[in-house]
């Protein structure tokens, strides 16, 4: 399956789709969400992913139990859900120019939509694919709207069990979606390498007939480029600028120098795996002597028998093919054979 995400086609035998996801690392600048953008295009991204929503569009603006932050949680210090995502959201009205930056430099640009409202709004701007975050695998009025559109829909895996997955995939399908791509994800910050199980991401590919990849949260390359060498079509990773100014997702985020490493990482994993071949390659072929061949180990006069005592399978592979060993015991030569020399079918007397 292929799909296109604006001028990309994404899926099987199609350059991995590197996403570099900008969540709430703007920091409330529209010219630091602008700079990132210039950023994921240096760093080799091949699309730029926005959030939207508003922070009264995803949850209560409440101090009870309810809508206070966990301890356990990195976002502690902003004490209620609604203070992190009035913090974290991208301003509706800064859309237009981030997607207009975004097409300026040929990156592609989507977003996560947080509700229906937001769908509505991305479709003006022309919206060419829609990504459900893991946290909205069950918001199936979200699931609803986005199908309709008939865009390719990304499915963040990372909150939801089989049962999550399999009714969200049927509603989308149920409501007109054909391309679908499902995300392996651990919705931890960061994720521990131990939990990613990313042998599910084959797994995805058939049991769903999708295109599959991997939303990424660790700290560093290792599960994006091996996810690659298991399949993966999509890549999607936090991003942020190099530089010391602390947002809200930076401590799991990559910068522009640690994502062109995954990003070239990634290249050199496809190269690697290349097609289904078994002939040998062009630079093994000079070392085609390395294989064995029968050679003459004792001195034979014309006439006299071939044994194993006086011929061997040696390398270099100038002589005759050692499947032929057995063939040539107890024949004659024609020739006067000298340690050494080659046996070749010239030098022997058959029956």
């Amino acid at each position: 399956m292929v799909i296109k995400i604006g001028k990309k086609s994404v899926g099987n035998g199609e350059p991995c789709f590197v996403v570099a996801e900008m969540s709430g690392n703007h920091g409330g600048s529209l010219n630091r969400a602008l700079k990132i953008v210039r950023a994921a295009k240096r760093a080799g991204a091949d699309a730029i992913k926005l959030q939207t929503y508003t922070a009264d569009t995803i949850t209560f603006k409440s101090d009870k139990k309810d809508f206070l932050i966990p301890k356990s949680s990195p976002w502690f210090d902003y004490k209620t859900l609604w203070n992190l995502y009035n913090k974290a959201h991208t301003p509706w009205e800064w859309h237009k120019k981030i997607f207009n930056e975004a097409k300026s430099l040929k990156l592609e640009i989507f977003s996560t939509p947080f509700d229906e409202f937001a769908v509505e709004f991305l479709e003006k701007l022309n919206c060419p694919a829609y990504k459900i975050a893991s946290s909205e695998i069950n918001h199936v009025p979200l699931l609803e709207k986005v199908a309709k559109t008939k865009k390719p829909i990304i499915l963040s895996t990372g909150l939801s069990e089989l049962t999550d997955l399999t009714l969200a995939v049927n509603v989308l399908r149920d409501n007109g979606c054909k391309k679908i791509i499902i995300l392996k994800c651990v919705s931890t910050y960061p994720a521990p390498l131990d939990e990613l199980n990313l042998r599910t991401i084959a797994d995805i590919k058939k049991k769903f007939k999708v295109i599959s990849g991997l939303s990424d949260h660790t700290l560093d390359s290792l599960a994006a480029t091996t996810s690659v060498a298991l399949g993966a079509s999509v890549i999607e990773k936090h991003f942020n600028l190099h530089d010391k100014n602390l947002t809200v997702d930076s401590f799991f985020s990559a910068n522009e120098i640690s994502f062109k490493k995954m990003v070239e990482k990634i290249r050199l994993v496809e190269e690697s795996l290349g097609k289904i071949k078994y002939n040998i390659s062009k630079s093994s072929k000079v070392n085609l002597n390395g294989r064995r061949s029968i050679y003459v180990v004792k001195k034979i006069n014309k006439g006299e028998l071939i044994t194993n005592k006086n011929i061997k399978v040696l390398r270099p592979g100038f002589g005759l093919h050692p499947k032929l060993y057995g063939k040539m015991i107890g024949l004659k030569v024609k020739i006067n054979l000298e340690p050494g020399d080659r046996l070749t079918k010239k030098d022997i007397r058959y029956k």
